[in-house]
């Protein structure tokens, strides 16, 4: 693991390229190569240095920095980034990241000999935006001032695209997290290998994956067999269908196989498969805020009817059930607020506010009958406002055995809410579909984190 921890965690990092190659078609360019030189030298904390081909933006070769950097960071063609990633490797540089894309099986092969000889790890090539560590800052984005918050959850990207929209989703909605990883074509380091440090790293919680072809899947089951039991793993598989798949082996030089072949590894290997982004990063976030789900009874507290009958559907056909709440529990409602009948889903009515939700959501989280709740409180036909919500999560903190999601259905009504609860383990969405879905996967997670050594063949 000592090559890939040099990838997150390394204490120097050189950046090599060029202040004047542009590429006719490809990202090399004085664009990528100044966006990163900013974003390094805005949020590393360790040393970064500089080698410019054309000497304007550092010195001209790695031989005349002070020392050796732990790690390189290559933006050129596939002609001179190989000979870069030569000297890097025989001046002791012990990983490099490759920002770069075309090349040739020659090109492949030379740097797996550099690989074999000097012991060097390689990210890529093909990663087209790197690594970043939101812990100590390391950044090897080229678009300026982009960094996610501080957070648990990771995410491995085979696609650069992919990521991108990942990591812009975890920016807009203030996603905490801990480690990006764009991997690329995977000529060194792949998705066993990340697993294996992440499995490790004390910041990470969650681990999420999108994945287009694998090429050590007997490891990848044994490895991720072993995670699952403290971390969730969550992957999206790119190239489902055969046209897909197809642009798929020439899109980052993946491995591919029958679609069934990978449903059966993930689900040997205990990883939770989801279907698209949203699902993904909302799962994340309900894995990285909430305790397990330790048993099926979902109890559904709104402001609101039709919504709250949305979600018992959704309740339902996320393989969970609507819970049967005990005398007392619906007595103690009934007898605070007449007029409110304490059947599952609860409908607190459209003018509830903090107080009648604080003693609702009290009652049902005390309930032996349910195992987690589901809250929704709209505001647009409600009395309910957005400060209100902070009631949720005081009275969940109080039973933080059992999950609490919050659903302000719409729009506007929930990014008011979300700004409200970003700083607590509520996790917010904005329809009764995706918070069931989100719940669905804590009782999944709860099934899958102790498989049975017998389940390995």
């Amino acid at each position: 693991m000592t090559g890939v921890k040099s990838i997150f965690e390394p204490e120097s990092v050189v950046l090599i390229g060029s202040s004047r190659i542009r590429e006719k078609v490809g990202m090399t360019s004085p664009k990528m190569f100044d966006g990163v030189i900013y974003n390094m030298n805005k949020f590393f904390v360790g040393k970064t240095y500089v080698v410019d081909l054309e000497g304007n933006k550092g010195v001209k070769s790695i031989d005349e920095l002070p020392k050796i950097p732990e790690m390189a960071v290559i933006m050129l063609p596939p002609n001179l980034a190989i000979e870069q990633a030569k000297i890097c490797a025989q001046n002791g540089v012990k990983a490099l990241v490759l920002l770069i894309g075309g090349c040739m099986v020659a090109q492949y092969q030379e740097l797996l000999r550099l690989r074999k000889k000097f012991g060097i790890r390689i990210l890529g090539p093909n990663t087209i935006m790197g690594v970043i560590n939101t812990i100590n800052g390391l950044n090897t984005i080229f678009h300026r001032d982009v960094m996610p918050l501080k957070g648990d959850i990771a995410v491995v990207s085979q696609s650069g695209g992919v990521g991108a929209c990942l990591l812009d989703l975890a920016c807009c909605q203030e996603i905490g997290v801990s480690k990006f990883a764009f991997v690329g074509d995977k000529i060194d380091i792949d998705d066993v290998d990340l697993l294996g440090y992440l499995s490790q790293d004390e910041n990470t919680k969650v681990i999420c994956l999108y994945m287009e072809g694998l090429k050590r899947g007997r490891e990848f089951i044994e490895v991720a067999r072993e995670i699952v039991r403290t971390k969730p793993i969550l992957v999206i598989k790119g190239g489902v269908t055969r046209e897909a798949a197809r642009r798929a082996m020439s899109h980052t030089a993946s491995l591919v196989g029958s679609d069934v072949i990978f449903d059966a590894a993930f689900k040997k290997a205990g990883v939770i498969r989801v279907d698209d982004i949203e699902q993904l990063l909302n799962s994340a976030v309900v894995l990285s805020k909430q305790p397990r789900l330790s048993g099926d009874n979902i109890a559904i507290i709104s402001n609101v009817g039709g919504p709250a009958i949305l979600a018992a559907d959704a309740i339902v056909k996320n393989g969970l059930k609507l819970a049967t709440l005990s005398e007392k529990t619906r007595l103690t409602i009934e007898k605070r607020f007449r007029g409110i009948e304490a059947v599952n889903p609860i409908d607190l009515i459209a003018d509830a506010r903090k107080e009648r939700y604080s003693i609702a959501l009290e009652a049902v989280l005390s309930d032996p009958n349910v195992d987690g709740v589901m809250v929704i409180n709209m505001l647009k036909s409600c009395f309910f406002e957005p400060e209100d919500a902070l009631v949720i999560a005081e009275i969940a903190d109080k039973h933080e055995d059992k999950p609490v999601v919050d659903v302000p259905a719409g729009g506007e009504d929930f990014i008011s809410v979300q700004k409200v609860l970003r700083k607590t383990r509520i996790p917010v969405y904005n329809l009764p579909e995706k918070a069931a879905e989100a719940m669905g996967t804590l009782r999944i997670h709860n099934k899958k984190r102790k498989p049975r050594d017998s389940d390995l063949v």
